[in-house]
């Protein structure tokens, strides 16, 4: 099974993943790995995942057989098993439990190559009442406190597969990353009663020198201090706490958007390897006054190294501005 174990120092939780476990020489380089020709993913491979947990079929066909638009299932190689109990305990000093969680995979399209900007409006938002289906199932089980919604686009952006696809992962404790933004979140809105992220929101939508997109309910934006080149955020422009409650036609809207803003990455980036997240409020957590859901993106065009590491700095080449004129000025 797998574990969490906690950093005495840092407090930052790690998952020892002995699911996935790997020797050295596992560890090939980029060159040293081939894609290989089978893709479990696409029609007619059904029964080489796991059975679906979801699926959007029009015509009315079977489970895990084709005919399906998009399906969900369980990842092979969980990170966390969702099965068990917690079981925390400590270990001498270090403190640790069993890596209990959920691990889903998204097949967003039977179309193997796919990506966001090709891939209808429809069938985008098909992907997101995914999302939104699964974390309102997942949310009823009491040992999670978070879920991770994310993708990873490209060889470089951790995809091991090319077919299209996203994943959640349901924790039992909330990521230090999203603690540390919920956690600034609130400390700012108990100083100034307003919410930092919409805040952000009316700032860009007035100065517009780091505006990407918008449309009716939802902003594109270079976010002030990326951390990466042409990283970009995705935000609703009402405040909204959790991405579950989102209406229909906020989904229709931000169907739009993304693809507006995937096209953006695609002409100007020439369909660059990338990660998509979206930041939620912990689960466990009803006061979402000071906290504002939203999408970040970011292109892999750059290497974290040493210095990263190290100091927590982030350097980016590529100032915000300038990454948000380029986008708004592309032709789409």
């Amino acid at each position: 099974m797998p574990e969490l174990r906690k950093d005495p120092v840092s407090s930052r939780w790690v998952i020892i993943s002995t699911e996935r476990g790997r020797r050295p020489s596992d560890f090939g380089t980029e060159r040293e790995r081939e894609r290989v020709g089978f893709c479990p993913f696409c029609p007619g491979n059904e029964d080489k995942t796991p059975p679906e947990v979801l699926a959007y079929r029009p015509n009315g066909t079977g489970p895990n057989a084709p005919g399906w638009n998009l399906r969900v299932v369980p990842n092979k190689f969980a990170a966390l098993q969702i099965e068990g109990e917690l079981n925390r305990q400590g270990d001498g000093m270090y403190d640790k439990m069993n890596g209990i969680g959920a691990h889903e995979v998204v097949i967003e399209t039977p179309e193997h190559g796919d990506t966001l900007a090709s891939m209808s409006e429809q069938r985008i938002e098909d992907v997101l009442w995914a999302f939104h289906d699964r974390v309102l199932d997942l949310r009823k089980d009491q040992r999670f406190k978070y879920i991770l919604i994310f993708k990873n686009a490209g060889r470089a952006a951790g995809a091991s597969l090319e077919h299209p696809h996203s994943q959640l992962i349901a924790t039992p404790i909330i990521p230090k990353r999203v603690r540390e933004e919920w956690d600034g979140a609130k400390e700012y809105y108990n100083y100034k009663e307003r919410c930092v992220f919409c805040d952000i929101v009316r700032q860009e939508l007035n100065q517009e020198i780091r505006l990407i997109s918008e449309n009716d309910n939802f902003v594109a934006v270079a976010p002030y201090a990326s951390r990466f080149p042409f990283e970009a955020w995705i935000l609703p422009k009402a405040h909204d706490p959790y991405f579950e409650d989102a209406q229909k036609y906020e989904y229709v809207q931000l169907s739009k958007l993304l693809r507006d803003v995937s096209l953006r990455m695609e002409k100007v980036l020439l369909h660059p390897p990338y990660n998509l997240i979206i930041h939620n409020s912990p689960l466990r957590e009803t006061d979402g006054r000071h906290y504002h859901w939203h999408i970040e993106l970011m292109p892999k065009l750059t290497h974290v190294a040493g210095f990263e590491w190290g100091s927590g700095f982030y350097i980016n080449p590529t100032p915000p501005e300038d990454a948000a004129k380029y986008l708004r000025d592309a032709k789409v």
